[in-house]
């Protein structure tokens, strides 16, 4: 039987709480009755729906106990606040395993994807832990924390925000040894008075919790490094760059994209290298240099660090590739339909530009959100890179999206809708056998809605998937 990730005494000694019926002894901790497995606590947030009118759900479905706030049918530990209770419960968590190396991923873009790539590195040097999905809010980080078995090694915590002030106090909980800033860019930018400046503040936030002596990896290729390094500097950080220019500890001298992998080469710590990854986005060869800086912070031996990178597919939603067959052949759906903003959308561009094909290459757009009173301007935008890229033709679906099919010469324009489920089928109708079709767009524009559209293209009458 597996060792219990947390007995009923270790949860009331870490939350202060009272105890409700019999003793027990969980494997997992759950927030969600929809995902609970058998033998998990389960903790009753308040939410859209307060979390206690599914204690008796999450009990039927074999949960070993719950974290209340007031008294409940089961086992159970009862506290005063239980989001509170859940924070304490993911210290006490990071404090019994005093020897794990931890790691923070934050940016504008790409925290996911490198979060889960360092992750795999992390596994392949031993007992590691991670966030999973983008489980990186005031929710998710302290439930990833009260997640973390005792006799973890490594783990890697991902950050995000909405507004100011919203990183420092989960950095603060996490602790890491190392923390690493993405990018920064033109996101969540209507939250901000001062733009994207607050932005930058917001996310250098990620080193008020850095462990003393601690290690801040910065992009060297950011309009922002300078503040960011400040910032790190200011808390005794010591900052180690990954970018393009001379002098980066991990430097990316070239990348070559081809059919579901590339080839990076690069330099660390002046020393060449050459290694192959199954992504294919132009981002992802600064995202590889930003892993490996992390994985050696983390303690990975560079050769595992190098196998992870080769072995980790793309992300639903962030890139993964699909041949989607029809009549006369097939064409390759890239779905980037989880999210966008204008940094992301260029460098989507930019790949699908430098894609081989017999067919055109196509790109279905959704609204990019939370860009303020900017949106009309960001979106008309990216008129230019398209045109760069060669994009062949262009879908928009979205009212911030009208203002980029505007800017469109009519040579390039596929059609324009109102909302995804209606650019969805004319998308659908214009693909060709040969076609490079790639769908992005903001998650909350329903950009996923066009690429499952097109998915379902290639499955058969009575087929699933």
């Amino acid at each position: 039987m597996a060792e219990p990730l947390w007995t009923a005494d270790e949860i009331l000694a870490a939350t202060g709480g009272t105890p409700q019926g019999a003793g027990f002894s969980a494997t997992g901790v759950s927030i969600d009755t929809r995902t609970i497995e058998p033998g998990d606590l389960f903790v009753a947030l308040a939410g859209v729906r307060d979390g206690h009118e599914f204690v008796d759900q999450a009990l039927a479905k074999g949960a070993a106990g719950v974290l209340v706030s007031q008294a409940t049918n089961g086992a159970g530990v009862v506290v005063e606040d239980t989001l509170k209770a859940l924070e304490k419960l993911g210290e006490a968590a990071r404090v019994r395993a005093p020897k794990a190396r931890r790691g923070a991923v934050t940016g504008s873009v790409g925290k996911t994807s490198v979060t889960q790539a360092i992750r795999a590195g992390l596994t392949l040097a031993g007992p590691a832990h991670s966030s999973v999905k983008s489980y990186n809010n005031h929710i998710g980080v302290p439930l990833t924390l009260a997640r973390m078995p005792r006799a973890t090694q490594r783990a890697v915590f991902e950050i995000g925000m909405n507004h100011a002030g919203e990183i420092v106090p989960l950095s603060q909980m996490v602790r890491p040894h190392a923390a690493v800033i993405t990018t920064v860019g033109p996101v969540h930018v209507e939250n901000f008075p001062d733009g994207e400046t607050g932005v930058a503040r917001a996310k250098a936030e990620i080193f008020a919790g850095l462990e003393p002596g601690g290690l801040a990896v910065l992009n060297a290729d950011n309009r922002w490094f300078d503040l960011l390094k400040a910032e790190a500097e200011k808390i005794g950080a010591r900052v180690v760059t990954f970018g393009t220019t001379e002098g980066c500890d991990a430097r990316l001298i070239d990348f070559q994209p081809a059919a579901g992998h590339a080839l990076v080469q690069a330099r660390l710590h002046g020393k060449g290298l050459d290694f192959p990854i199954l992504q294919t986005g132009f981002h992802w060869g600064l995202n590889s240099m930003a892993v490996l800086l992390m994985l050696e912070a983390l303690g990975v031996d560079l050769s595992d660090s190098l196998a992870a990178l080769g072995s980790f597919e793309p992300l639903e939603g962030r890139g993964a590739e699909t041949e989607v067959k029809i009549a006369g052949g097939a064409f390759t759906l890239i779905d980037e339909s989880y999210n966008a903003n204008p940094i992301s959308m260029a460098a989507a561009f930019k790949t699908l530009g430098a894609r081989k094909t017999s067919g055109r290459r196509i790109v279905a757009l959704t609204d990019m959100l939370e860009l303020g009173a900017e949106g009309p301007a960001f979106h008309a935008g990216l008129a230019a890179p398209l045109e760069q890229a060669g994009i062949d033709l262009v879908f928009c679906a979205g009212p911030q999206m009208k203002s980029l099919f505007d800017a469109l010469p009519p040579t390039r324009r596929g059609a324009y809708a109102e909302d995804a489920a209606t650019l969805a089928p004319l998308v659908a109708r214009a693909a060709e056998p040969g076609d490079l079709v790639m769908v992005k767009g903001s998650n909350g524009s329903k950009a996923g809605v066009v690429a499952a559209a097109l998915k379902a293209l290639g499955r058969g009458p009575g087929e699933g998937g």
